[in-house]
């Protein structure tokens, strides 16, 4: 198709509108204040495909981790995991109040529900396709 042609996908043979060439703008974005900011790490693209074999015992032994690579690929600014639970477990174990050094942290539930608590907030109950997101304290 010629430019500056444009077509829709039902249009008819012969029914093409013109349109003006597209042209070139520069833009001046204004400086970004430093002080007090921390200075973002250059990040990396990265996939990750569910594998079984990627599962891993961790932090919490009524868990298995997955590391998605995201840490990896944003100089440690963001963190993702795919956080299966293993039963049996105590309650009691599996509520300790813990925080995470991270810029952004959210909770997507893929199956079944989780019972949490954020910062300053009532306990919450999330259900699968339910997300949380948490902002840094």
């Amino acid at each position: 198709m010629a430019r500056g042609t444009l077509k829709a996908k039902s249009a008819k043979p012969g029914t093409a509108r013109k349109t003006k060439p597209a042209t070139t703008v520069k833009i001046k974005r204004a400086a970004q204040p430093t002080t007090g900011r921390k200075a973002r790490p250059k990040q990396k693209f990265t996939v990750s495909h569910h594998r079984e074999a990627d599962f891993a015992e961790g932090l919490r032994n009524y868990a298995k981790y997955r590391d998605l690579g995201i840490a990896a690929a944003t100089g440690g600014m963001v963190q993702a995991h795919v956080i299966r639970l293993v039963p049996p477990f105590e309650p009691k174990e599996a509520s300790t109040p813990h925080y995470h050094e991270v810029d952004f942290q959210m909770i997507y539930v893929l199956k079944g529900w989780y019972k949490t608590e954020f910062v300053a907030k009532a306990s919450i109950l999330l259900r699968q396709g339910a997300a949380g997101y948490s902002p840094r304290a």
